[in-house]
């Protein structure tokens, strides 16, 4: 029996668990960040960014606010406050027949946000690297 996807992932948003992600990522997931430039390849990357993410963007301002769902792939857009900056995005999620996310592409407005998230994501990143 499949995944449900974005249960699963709306379950791990909500109760902030990043270790709930292994179960939750193809092994040749790719990651696409609105601050860096190439794909991130791999499981294990995709894992490491997604779970940065849950420490910078999921403060209890963060909300969906819309989702737009097809078979194997959704568009959720988000809001979310962040040092007093609004930041509105959206996360663009596919996955495969057994409902593992092959695919996480991050977009973000406006430019004031992407400069923080890259400064936070970055600091985050860094943190993680050295405890590794």
């Amino acid at each position: 029996m499949p995944i449900d996807t974005l249960a699963t992932w709306h379950q791990l948003v909500k109760s902030h668990d990043a270790k709930g992600l292994d179960a939750l990522l193809d092994d040749a997931a790719v990651f696409l960040s609105p601050v860096v430039h190439k794909p991130q390849l791999g499981k294990a990357i995709t894992a490491k960014y997604l779970g940065a993410a849950f420490h910078v963007f999921f403060n209890e301002s963060f909300r969906y606010v819309r989702e737009l769902k097809s078979e194997r792939d959704a568009v959720l857009e988000f809001e979310v406050e962040i040092d007093g900056i609004s930041v509105n995005g959206v996360d663009m999620i596919k996955w495969n027949d057994a409902g593992l996310i092959t695919e996480f592409k991050v977009m973000l407005r406006p430019l004031k946000a992407v400069n923080l998230i890259h400064e936070k994501m970055g600091a985050m990143l860094q943190a993680a690297s050295s405890l590794s």
